[in-house]
């Protein structure tokens, strides 16, 4: 707002910064709101500008509580770092018969949004985002909620450390140039050392173990002829790999399958582990793709439960795909009505002995697929697409993590856009329709969106 209506409405600062407190009340289940004064002249906005960065707060939200002259945002938001989203909004939702010159001063945000977002676009350009509407209604929250999400996804990934443990050879859609990587979505790679995995497995207590056990008979249905020796191995596998996690300070990881035999000291590959760490919130894809782990890590914080996935074969009669990987999967998506089968399963990859493997059906309804693609350079895209998991019957022969997936854009033709656009093998899935968030984040993080 600006202060020149102190005079002839005396108490409007005070008025106004009430109805601001009303709003942060309003989205307090959702959102950590910070709001310290009305903001009235230049000083005041390049000082809260400041502070807001200072803090390392994860956006700034504007909200118009009279006109406010564009021209007194000017350096704020040239030196400011943190995602804008300018809110187009007032106290009332109508106007009506009654009205005077009060209600008007109370309520003229829209042409002081009109003023700062004409300000914004010459000052940092369209890397904002807007957002109109009454601010009691679900919509108007809904997409504060959702570009909250996406700023507080941002904020994170600058931080976000990755462990990459091997990468498979000649994987040519798993490549990212690791230093614009960084600069443009914020993760670092780091790589790791599988001896560590094996010096924390070897610490593991029987207890540990025999407390995980406990909870896999209330969590999953244990296959009756499980060797207690493999079941054992593969608890202790997660309990190495969740400690090099939680002490490298890891938000997710990705271990190559030929490391484990390639290093002599392992009896099994992860798959256990994979699937734990991904119900707990890490991020994880195979074969060392930390494009892909770093989606799964960024999906965690902008919806509930990602999952790591890839397209494993089409079925033209349902229009779908049959969607699954080696026996990795975030079983929080498994189908509710069947329960999750923990498998003494053989596997033929990575020539150890059977790894138990968490096997279910993802829950049937709304999904979302999202694939990073890094073209070149800082150049990077997401490609997203949108659609169903359809309900199925089980295929007795898969012991892996598996659900079809029908695209709404078609089999064929989402296909040919997913190809045509560069969308990777592996991916990673939300339940639900979270493109909004995804598109919103990269708007955020300046890279490429593209819809198949």
């Amino acid at each position: 707002m600006q202060e020149l209506y102190d005079k002839s409405l005396p108490g409007i600062t005070e008025r106004q910064e009430a109805y601001a407190r009303e709003i942060v009340k309003e989205f307090e289940s959702d959102i950590d709101l910070v709001f310290p004064r009305a903001a009235r002249d230049r000083k005041n906005i390049e000082e809260i500008v400041a502070q807001f960065n200072a803090e390392r707060l994860d956006g700034i939200m504007i909200v118009m509580l009279t006109y406010g002259p564009g021209m007194r945002i000017v350096r704020a938001f040239r030196e400011n770092n943190l995602p804008v989203l300018l809110t187009n909004t007032q106290p009332v939702p109508e106007v009506t018969d009654d009205w005077n010159m009060d209600d008007l001063t109370y309520n003229q945000g829209i042409h002081g949004a009109q003023d700062i977002s004409n300000t914004l676009l010459r000052t940092i350009g369209s890397t904002y985002a807007i957002c109109t509407g009454y601010w009691k209604d679900q919509e108007f929250k809904s997409f504060v909620n959702d570009w909250s999400h996406a700023a507080m996804t941002a904020s994170q990934m600058k931080g976000m450390k990755i462990a990459e443990i091997g990468k498979m050879h000649d994987m040519g859609d798993t490549i990212a140039d690791e230093a614009s990587f960084m600069r443009i979505l914020g993760p670092v790679i780091h790589k790791e050392y599988i001896g560590q995995v094996h010096r924390n497995m070897e610490a593991v207590t029987d207890d540990e173990i025999d407390k995980e056990i406990s909870f896999n008979k209330e969590t999953f249905k244990i296959d009756e002829g499980m060797p207690e020796k493999n079941h054992r191995y593969a608890i202790r596998m997660y309990l190495g790999f969740r400690k090099l996690l939680e002490e490298g300070g890891y938000a997710g990881f990705s271990a190559h399958f030929d490391v484990f035999k390639g290093d002599g000291r392992f009896d099994q590959i992860p798959m256990y582990a994979a699937s734990r760490l991904m119900a707990e919130g890490y991020g994880y894809a195979a074969e060392g793709d930390t494009n892909t782990v770093t989606m799964v890590a960024a999906g965690h914080l902008l919806a509930d439960d990602a999952h790591f996935t890839e397209m494993y074969a089409m079925d033209f009669k349902l229009g779908s795909m049959l969607m699954s990987h080696m026996g990795e999967g975030n079983y929080k998506i498994a189908r509710k009505d069947r329960p999750i089968r923990l498998a003494d399963r053989v596997l033929g990859i990575g020539d150890l002995d059977n790894p138990p493997t968490c096997v279910f059906q993802g829950e049937p309804g709304p999904a979302t697929f999202v694939s990073l693609v890094a073209i070149e350079g800082d150049y990077f895209r997401l490609v997203v697409t949108y659609g169903e998991i359809l309900d199925t019957d089980p295929i007795p022969f898969i012991e892996m993590p598996y659900f079809h997936f029908r695209p709404e854009s078609g089999l064929n033709e989402c296909n040919d856009a997913w190809l045509r656009a560069g969308g990777t093998h592996h991916q990673t899935l939300h339940l639900g329709d979270t493109r909004r968030r995804w598109e919103m984040l990269c708007d955020i993080l300046r890279i490429e969106y593209v819809e198949v």
